[in-house]
């Protein structure tokens, strides 16, 4: 009797321990799942946020670039018009100064106005076509398009 008393306690132990191992094989294989699953998601939200938001963090950046670039060749531009502007009003004011009647003092100033006029538009075409320009340059990055 002792023996089969001895028996049942082992076949009990190795039927326990047998449970205790498949409880461990399956709480590993779920811990091994869970793992895998919070790795795909990890990589699923890099690759749909994070790496979108960076990109777009740097096409702002670059897009901000340009635009700070482009003004200050404005800028330039408009000085330089601006002192285009001035000398011609100036070399206009010595030739009508020099001016021996007020008829060649109002040829004078009619061919200086004129002349601004076309410079003007002339001048207000060549920004209009820099902004523009830097304009589509500045939006590039964020259409994620190449330089132009």
């Amino acid at each position: 009797m002792a023996d089969d008393f001895k028996q049942a306690v082992d076949d009990g132990a190795n039927a326990s321990k047998a449970a205790t191992d498949r409880a461990a094989d399956a709480a590993r294989g779920a811990a091994d799942t869970m793992r895998e699953n919070a790795e795909k998601a990890r990589d699923a939200f890099s690759e749909k946020v994070v790496d979108p938001a960076r990109r777009a963090g740097e096409a702002m950046k670059e897009s901000g670039g340009k635009i700070a670039e482009g003004g200050a060749t404005i800028g330039k531009a408009m000085i330089d018009q601006a002192e285009q502007n001035a000398r011609e009003a100036f070399a206009a004011m010595r030739e009508a100064a020099s001016a021996k009647d007020l008829t060649q003092v109002m040829k004078i100033q009619g061919d200086y106005l004129r002349e601004q006029s076309q410079r003007s538009m002339g001048q207000a075409r060549e920004i209009g076509e820099m902004i523009m320009k830097f304009g589509k340059d500045a939006v590039a990055p964020l259409r994620g398009e190449g330089p132009k």
